[in-house]
């Protein structure tokens, strides 16, 4: 049995509270010791990294690093794709600015139409944006319909991947640009690809040049608040038996830095009598770094007017419990407004003051609409 008076123990920490003898003053006394000199240390440690916080932003700049706590939340910028649906699905109202966004798909499945409309949406903002354009197969005549400025864009047209990057680079680094669009990642060919003979291997080139390019473009994006879009196109992989045989061109690298991806597909024809008018495209947030990802929306492609504002509307309202759908008729705030689909959009486009109010009470309900939204990951999709 231990008595007080005959303590006399040795205990000595060469660590950071420094060495430390208990003697026959008791456990309680030495516990004390230790305690006070925890704190010493603490507040040695937090002058410590005072000063190395001090001496970060005098070397890097103010902010360079901080403590999350020590200001207030910062909002994420986001810039509309021009669909109502997309933007809520996505969870800030549209694509975050100074990210990396991926939108990928099969031929024609409106990959670049998503893209000029949210250039479109930028330029209304007031914002500058530039189009680099790959593939050389930009409509000005078309974008001009979507709602682009096309004498405010900046378009350029490169010969090769490496160019290509470089241009992009350089935009960014202007802190001028708001959002810039790549079309496409199957098209930025290396220069060596180029130079060479038909038949040459050249075993992953195009994967090194994006990785590359994206690790040096992640950080200047970040901080130019520039949103950068790479348009992808995807490929079958030989011998898949099980599971999605699908993958996306230029590796893996723009999986991972990618803060947003977006696939996007055709899921059907619109048809006016025996002409077809348009696509119904689905396109699905299959990754989200700034809201919770795995969303769905379907709205409907125009030929020459893009994303269908007012069939969306009509869509995400009777989904809302907003749009009453009684048979083949559709009615909003006890008014009958069409027997059909088409019929009810068409009244809507009439009356536009009509189509403002259910736009209004639709984004009163966003979380609701958002939820009814959710489909869970697919077996293929890439999370990164």
């Amino acid at each position: 049995m231990f008595h007080e008076n005959k303590w006399d123990t040795s205990l000595s920490s060469a660590g950071r509270f420094g060495a430390i003898r208990l003697t026959g003053d008791g456990p309680m006394t030495a516990m004390l010791q230790l305690i006070d000199s925890k704190k010493t240390g603490n507040m040695d440690r937090q002058k410590a990294l005072d000063a190395a916080l001090a001496q970060i932003d005098r070397a890097f700049g103010k902010g360079s690093a901080m403590k999350l706590g020590s200001r207030e939340k910062i909002e994420i910028e986001s810039i509309s794709t021009g669909s109502l649906g997309l933007d809520i699905a996505l969870g800030i109202g549209g694509l975050p600015k100074g990210r990396i966004i991926e939108i990928y798909g099969p031929e024609s499945s409106g990959k670049t139409t998503l893209t000029l409309h949210a250039i479109a949406e930028a330029q209304k903002a007031g914002g500058t944006a530039a189009f680099v354009d790959a593939e050389h197969a930009l409509d000005p005549a078309y974008a001009k319909k979507l709602g682009v400025d096309i004498d405010e864009l900046i378009v350029s047209q490169p010969d090769t991947g490496e160019q290509a990057l470089e241009i992009v680079d350089t935009l960014v680094r202007s802190n001028a640009i708001d959002i810039l669009v790549i079309d496409s990642v199957a098209a930025l060919v290396p220069r060596a690809e180029i130079e060479g003979e038909m038949g040459d291997s050249h075993v992953g080139l195009q994967a090194r040049l994006m990785s590359q390019a994206l690790r040096k473009l992640t950080g200047s994006i970040s901080r130019s608040k520039c949103m950068v879009i790479f348009i992808n196109q995807v490929r079958m992989k030989i011998g898949v038996m099980y599971g999605n045989p699908e993958t996306t061109t230029g590796g893996n690298a723009l999986k991972f830095y990618a803060s947003v991806r977006l696939d996007i597909r055709r899921t059907g024809q619109i048809k006016d009598r025996d002409d077809i008018v348009g696509n119904a495209t689905r396109v699905k947030v299959v990754k989200n770094k700034v809201a919770p990802p795995f969303k769905q929306v379907e709205f409907d492609i125009m030929y020459g007017e893009g994303i269908s504002k007012i069939g969306e509307l009509l869509d995400i309202g009777v989904k809302a419990g907003l749009v009453e759908k009684s048979g083949a008729w559709f009615s909003y705030d006890s008014i009958r407004i069409g027997q059909g689909r088409e019929n009810a959009k068409t009244y809507l486009k009439e009356h536009p003051e009509l189509a403002d109010r259910l736009e209004k009470a639709i984004r009163g309900k966003t979380e609701e609409v958002a939820d009814g939204m959710m489909t869970g990951p697919d077996a293929e999709d890439d999370g990164e």
